[in-house]
C-alpha cells in the first residue's frame, strides 16, 4: 500500500506507516530529511490529510485500503475511526430542498449535502432533481455538509478525468513543467473515454513516465465505471456509486501523546508536541521555534501553554461534548473562573429554565448556575448544579476520554456511563446500557469501554 501524508501529524504517521510495512510517497521535504528512507514520487493508494481543526485526519482512497490504513492509525485507546457516508467522488441522486444566497441544500437520502452555485452550470430551484458528486467531505465532528458538484470527475491521485471537458490541463504554477507534462501525455499511450478531459496534479510534474501511465490508467478505470451515471433520469435521493472511501480518524489526548513518542524516534519532539500543535496556528509556530532551538525534556507544560494561548481566568470557552458516533454537541459556553497550574480549569455557566437535569430528576430553573471543573488529562469531570439561592441541586460526573483544554473549547468524547450524586448525598451510576450499545455498534472498543467502566467504579467508591 502507498500513502501520501500531509499535515501536523505527517512525521508521526509516516513512522507508523513505514513500521507497518507500507510505502509513503510524494513525501514533503521535511519528511525526506527526517527519515533514513527513500521516498518515491509514485501515485498513492490512499491520501491522509490533517483536518482543518487539527483534531485528526481524513483517509481517502480505495475502500479496502482505507479500512486497513485507518485501523493502523489506532495509536491509542482514545483513537476513534468513523467511515464516511459521503466519501469524495461518490455519486448521488439528489433533490434540492432549500436554496440560499450562494448555494443549495440537497437531500442525498439519509443526509444532506451543499451545492455551491459556482459548482454547477445548471439553474437550481427547490424541488429540482439533480445528479451530483461529492467534491469535499467533512469529518462528523464538524457538523458541516459535504460539498457537491454536478460535473463528474474520476480521480486517483496524480490524474483526474473530467466529464464534458477536452484536452489536458495541469494544476501547477510552474508553467514550463505544466506544458512539458501536457505534451508528454500523448506519449503515455493510454486511451481515455470519449468526452472526458485530463487534469494532472502538480505532483505529477515530478513523476516518471511509468508512474504517470499507471495513474492515468487507474483514472480511466474509474471514469469508465462512472460513465454509466453521466446520463439518464434522476431517481429518488440516494447513492448511486462510490468508487472510493473516506474514513475520519479522531485522536484523543492519549493518542496525541502516543504520536509524540513515534515522532520522537525520528526528530526532536517536545512534550505535548501534537497537543500544542492542535491548539492554534500561533501555538504550532511556537512549537516549531522551540524544537529548532533545543530538545525540551520533562512533562507537558500545561501552565505555560494555557497562560500563553488560553484558556485563563476571564476567558469564555465552549464545552465540546463529542459522541462516540462522531457527532460534536456544544454544551453551551461559560466563563473560566479558575485556572490552576495543575491543569484545572473551572467553567461557570448561568442556565435558563425549563425541563429537568438529566438523571438528577430535579427542575432546571432560571438563575441556576453550573460550575464544571475540568482537569487536563483526566478521564472524568464533575458539574455541580446550584440554584439562584446557592442551594446544591446535585452533582453530575461525566466519564469521558481524557480532557483537553483548548483556548476556545474544552474537548473530549463522552463515554455514556456517568455517576451522579443527588442533593441528599445518594450516589447513582447511570447509562451503562448506552455504553454496552455503543460497544455492540462498534463505536467504542472493548478496551475503551473497560477503561470507562473502571473509571465509573472508582468514582462510585470515591463519592
Amino acid at each position: 500500500m502507498t500513502a501520501r501524508v500531509r499535515g501536523v501529524y505527517a512525521t508521526a504517521l509516516t513512522h507508523v506507516l513505514l513500521s507497518g510495512g507500507h510505502d509513503v510517497v510524494q513525501a514533503s521535504p521535511p519528511i525526506r530529511r527526517r527519515f533514513d528512507a527513500s521516498f518515491d514520487d509514485d501515485d498513492h493508494d490512499v491520501a491522509i490529510e490533517t483536518t482543518d481543526d487539527r483534531q485528526g485526519v481524513g483517509v481517502s482512497g480505495e475502500p479496502e485500503t482505507v479500512t486497513a490504513v485507518a485501523d493502523d492509525l489506532r495509536v491509542g485507546t482514545d483513537t476513534f475511526v468513523w467511515s464516511s457516508p459521503t466519501p469524495v467522488g461518490a455519486v448521488f441522486d439528489a433533490r434540492v430542498v432549500e436554496t440560499r444566497g450562494r448555494g443549495a441544500v440537497c437531500e442525498l437520502g439519509d443526509r444532506d449535502g451543499y451545492l455551491p452555485y459556482d459548482a454547477t452550470d445548471e439553474h437550481v430551484d427547490e424541488g429540482d432533481d439533480l445528479r451530483v458528486q461529492v467534491r469535499t467531505d467533512n469529518p462528523p465532528w464538524r457538523d458541516r455538509r459535504a460539498e457537491l458538484g454536478t460535473t463528474l470527475e474520476a480521480g486517483t491521485g496524480l490524474a483526474t478525468l473530467v466529464a464534458g471537458r477536452e484536452g489536458v490541463s495541469v494544476d501547477t504554477r510552474d508553467d514550463a513543467a505544466g506544458r512539458e507534462l501536457a505534451g508528454m501525455t500523448d506519449l503515455l499511450g493510454v486511451d481515455t473515454p470519449e468526452g472526458w478531459g485530463i487534469r494532472w496534479r502538480h505532483a505529477a510534474t515530478d513523476a516518471d513516465m511509468e508512474t504517470l501511465r499507471s495513474a492515468l490508467e487507474r483514472a480511466v478505470e474509474r471514469a469508465e465505471a462512472l460513465d454509466a451515471h453521466r446520463d439518464g433520469s434522476v431517481g429518488d435521493p440516494g447513492r448511486r456509486v462510490a468508487p472510493a472511501a473516506t474514513a475520519w480518524v479522531w485522536f484523543g489526548r492519549e493518542s496525541r501523546f502516543a504520536l509524540d513518542d513515534r515522532r520522537r524516534e525520528v526528530t526532536t519532539t517536545m512534550p505535548g508536541h501534537h497537543r500544542i500543535k492542535t491548539t492554534s496556528d500561533r501555538a504550532s509556530a511556537g512549537v516549531d521555534f522551540v524544537e529548532a532551538l533545543c530538545a525540551p525534556q520533562g512533562e507537558f507544560p500545561f501552565d505555560v501553554v494555557t497562560r500563553q494561548f488560553g484558556p485563563v481566568e476571564g476567558d469564555t470557552v465552549a464545552i465540546g461534548h463529542g459522541k462516540p458516533d462522531g457527532r460534536l454537541i456544544t454544551l453551551g459556553r461559560g466563563e473560566v473562573v479558575e485556572h490552576d497550574p495543575d491543569g484545572t480549569v473551572a467553567v461557570r455557566r448561568e442556565l435558563s429554565g425549563g425541563g429537568t437535569y438529566d438523571a438528577l430528576g430535579v427542575p432546571r430553573e432560571r438563575g441556576d448556575v453550573a460550575l464544571t471543573k475540568f482537569r487536563e488529562g483526566r478521564w472524568w469531570y464533575p458539574t455541580v448544579y446550584r440554584s439562584a439561592d446557592d442551594d446544591v441541586k446535585g452533582t453530575y460526573v461525566n466519564v469521558c476520554t481524557s480532557v483537553e483544554c483548548f483556548p476556545d473549547t474544552i474537548r473530549y468524547v463522552d463515554l455514556h456511563v456517568d455517576v451522579i450524586k443527588h442533593a441528599d448525598g445518594t450516589v447513582e451510576r447511570v447509562d451503562d446500557d448506552e455504553l454496552d450499545a455503543a460497544v455492540e455498534a462498534g463505536e467504542v472498543t472493548d478496551e475503551l469501554a473497560e477503561k470507562a467502566r473502571n473509571v465509573a467504579t472508582s468514582l462510585e467508591q470515591a463519592l
